[in-house]
């Protein structure tokens, strides 16, 4: 089982997964016991430790979760700057010792977005490893687009048809044209809320024109989801990110489903129309709105009303699962 994965060196530090694919597939075999994995998840804003048992049927069961708002794109995807940079490696610091307390038996660690471009990237990745000993694996964006469709197909009950699967990060936004079974297209684009709200959130609240200005560029840079658009039916959006989770906890004081919820189009206006004229104090006051969502979630606000209403979009299904999910299904099944 998990015959690709190596220790690293002696003492409290745990094996590290790397993604390479095993030489043999045994997803279809039962596990001999239960397996403590985590997936670490250094995204632009926010960095992600899910830690779970993994029953012999491969069933998970979540034994921790942490987020910590990293942000580091905070000061530009380019180059991180030096207070995102250390804040980033003590959080992997953090979840290395926290792996340990739990008995975490493997993990992966992967980067996306801000440390493939960032040109001191391959510096953050070196600090890291040399602070904690923990490895981050970049991962492409169509990489990023597969693990998310795995993962959300666990969380949401697919209908006949296809669904338009949405995830967005702070660096890249993932589209995957999907039904449960198939992926018909997908495609990574630069235009995370943190590249948004950098090049085009100038005042608070966000102005007519810049919103006007998003939506040139969007129309410029999604052709391609255009024209898959016109090639394929999605009537469901399904959302898999921080953004989504803001519609639905403004929306539901109770999740309705452990892994996910519906919500309609009219009721995803209703906050969407609060959201877009309030200032940043406003939607500190805001009930379901993370104080740390606040300063970038009208431009994600305005990603999701752009693409709501260019794939006609009836109904929208948050999916507590995403990529972190997708990979610790692969982990579980010897990959």
């Amino acid at each position: 089982m998990l015959a690709d994965c190596h220790p690293e060196v002696s003492g409290q530090d745990l094996p590290n997964c790397h993604p390479e694919v095993s030489g043999q597939d045994l997803s279809n075999y039962p596990l001999p016991t239960i397996m403590k994995l985590a997936v670490i998840d250094c995204g632009t804003n926010t960095f992600h430790l899910l830690v779970v048992d993994v029953q012999p049927n491969r069933q998970f069961e979540q034994v921790f979760k942490q987020r910590q708002y990293v942000r580091l794109g905070q000061e530009g995807l380019d180059y991180i700057g030096t207070a995102p940079f250390q804040r980033g490696v003590d959080c992997i610091a953090f979840f290395k010792e926290k792996m340990a307390e739990l008995g975490v038996e493997r993990y992966r660690a992967f980067g996306t977005e801000a440390l493939r471009r960032a040109s001191n990237g391959p510096a953050f990745l070196e600090a890291v490893r040399d602070n904690s000993g923990v490895e981050i694996q970049l991962i492409s964006g169509d990489e990023e687009a597969r693990l998310i469709h795995l993962g959300v197909k666990q969380a949401v009950p697919f209908i006949e048809g296809k669904t338009l699967i949405m995830d967005i990060g702070g660096g890249s936004v993932e589209f995957i044209v999907a039904s449960e079974d198939q992926v018909f297209w997908a495609q990574s684009f630069p235009i995370g809320v943190q590249v948004l709200f950098s090049r085009f959130q100038k005042s608070d609240p966000i102005l007519p024109e810049e919103v006007a200005a998003i939506h040139q560029h969007f129309d410029e840079i999604l052709a391609p989801l255009h024209t898959v658009l016109h090639q394929h039916e999605t009537p469901w959006l399904t959302g898999a990110s921080g953004s989504f989770e803001v519609v639905e906890d403004m929306l539901l004081r109770e999740r309705q489903h452990p892994t996910h919820a519906i919500v309609s189009t009219p009721d995803f206006y209703k906050i969407h129309d609060q959201i877009i004229p309030a200032n940043l104090q406003q939607r500190l006051q805001m009930p379901g709105l993370p104080p740390e969502r606040v300063e970038l979630i009208a431009v994600a606000f305005v990603l999701m009303d752009y693409v709501v209403k260019k794939a006609g979009i009836q109904q929208i299904v948050t999916s507590a699962y995403a990529m972190k999910e997708g990979m610790l299904l692969e982990m579980a099944g010897g990959r």
